[in-house]
């Protein structure tokens, strides 16, 4: 690429048109189901202070350590792009005295977030969050009720077949304990551990849950499980969770070692993702080989593979978040955030295509006086709400006809230089090519009498 021409950053894409469609089926089926359930839009600036950040998350997570896009700015102001959305969505609601509003508040956001990470698929370093968020609420059925609404956006997509994996994390009543046992379990065995996970154990050994390594994965897969070392509060939270889930018959895993990034999280927590699909092998023809194998390799060619999405969302409760920002007491809180662009790209995989605007009506013009006329014509029909398409910049009535069957359009209006100065606009029937001419003025009754 020659150095002289830009391109867009790494890890940060440029949304065209036709991926447009997607962004906005994924907000509309959201705000739809959202809004039903009483949830108000809240959107934070995409900058915040820097240290709301390492006092909310953590400061050795790493997200904070390493991913936080960070600068000063001409007043030395410390600022950071907003890496997630639970910290800045608390700090206003702290800032803006939401805790005297009627309680439960319910907020949605969607927007643009920034991690400094090896791009790859379904990871970028700016990337996209619809994300919900639960103030006031301590109740189990709060929990149960926000991955009900979750699951539910998510098959308003089309992406049937979920896995709701979920834990809980305790709180700061019994998670202390916790972590001396799991300490104890990991000391004898910390030589096993990739280097990674021998430096996460100095910060929060919670994290190592996290780690993809598959010799640590198959090591952790032996570690004490938090579950069976809960305070009754959290035993019997977690246990209204489950209960709830199963009333309103929501399926899930029971993951053990499912933890979260981040430090303010407590309680419950969860993951959504797709379920493994089945797939069969090619069918292989008969020959005289493969008639005589044995009936364990028969087996194997009959074997299926399973093809394995990704977590698309994820959230949690975080009660202990308001007092790390400088609240004076707990503010129970749950949430959480869809990946839009890991949406996206499960959305493609399965095929599922958001319907572009349809053009039924095509405005063709021809000549100068005709495009003046052309721009009054095109507010008439936005006034009443009808779609309409156009080409401005082409003269040849062939190309805006091909056009105009290229969109699909039912009807073609017409407008020449000697329909501009007689006041009229001709109709073209583009499925039979019949024509008729009327009066400009009547041309918004005459195409809904048509549609």
């Amino acid at each position: 690429m020659d150095k002289n021409k830009f391109q867009n950053p790494l890890g940060m894409c440029d949304i065209l048109p036709q991926d447009d469609f997607y962004y906005q089926k994924v907000i509309n089926a959201g705000r739809k189901i959202l809004d039903f359930y009483g949830f108000e839009r809240l959107e934070t600036p995409i900058l915040e202070a820097a240290d709301l950040f390492s006092r909310g998350i953590g400061e050795s997570a790493e997200m904070v350590e390493k991913q936080m896009y960070v600068f000063r700015t001409r007043g030395k102001e410390a600022l950071a792009l907003r890496p997630e959305a639970a910290v800045p969505t608390m700090r206003a609601y702290l800032q803006h005295g939401m805790n005297s509003w009627t309680q439960p508040v319910r907020l949605w956001h969607f927007g643009s977030f920034f991690r400094y990470e090896k791009p790859q698929a379904g990871h970028h370093r700016q990337f996209n969050q619809f994300g919900l968020k639960y103030f006031g609420e301590k109740s189990p059925t709060a929990d149960a009720q926000i991955i009900l609404i979750l699951t539910a956006i998510l098959e308003e997509l089309g992406l049937k077949n979920l896995t709701v994996r979920i834990n809980t994390v305790g709180d700061s009543n019994c998670r202390p304990s916790y972590k001396k046992i799991l300490l104890s379990f990991l000391k004898n065995r910390k030589n096993e551990l990739c280097s990674g996970c021998q430096g996460t154990i100095k910060t929060n050994p919670l994290r190592i849950f996290n780690c993809k390594n598959e010799k640590c994965r198959h090591l952790l897969s032996e570690a004490p499980q938090i579950i069976n070392h809960l305070c009754p509060e959290c035993h019997q939270h977690f246990k209204e969770v489950l209960e709830i889930l199963d009333e309103i018959k929501i399926s899930y895993v029971l993951d053990p070692f499912l933890v979260r990034s981040f430090d303010y999280y407590t309680n419950t927590v969860f993951e959504v993702g797709l379920s493994p699909e089945k797939k069969e092998k090619p069918e292989k023809k008969e020959t005289e080989e493969t008639e005589d194998l044995s009936g364990a390799e028969n087996e194997e060619e009959e074997e299926q593979v399973e093809i394995q999405a990704g977590s698309l969302a994820g959230g949690g409760r975080y009660d202990k978040l308001a007092k790390s920002l400088g609240a004076e007491e707990d503010i129970p809180a749950c949430g959480w955030n869809i990946g839009v662009e890991r949406v996206i790209e499960a959305m493609k995989a399965k095929k599922i295509r958001p319907k572009s605007p349809t053009a039924q009506i095509f405005l063709a013009q021809i000549g100068i006086l005709a495009k003046r006329k052309t721009l009054r014509l095109l507010e008439d029909f936005r006034k009443e709400r009808i779609k309409i398409f156009e080409s401005l910049g082409r003269d040849s009535l062939k190309n805006q006809l091909a056009r105009a069957s290229d969109l699909g359009a039912k009807y073609t209006l017409i407008l020449g230089q000697k329909e501009a100065l007689s006041g009229e606009i001709i109709i073209r029937n583009m499925e039979n090519g019949q024509q008729v001419t009327v009066d400009q003025k009547d041309i918004i009754k005459e195409i809904k009498k048509r549609l």
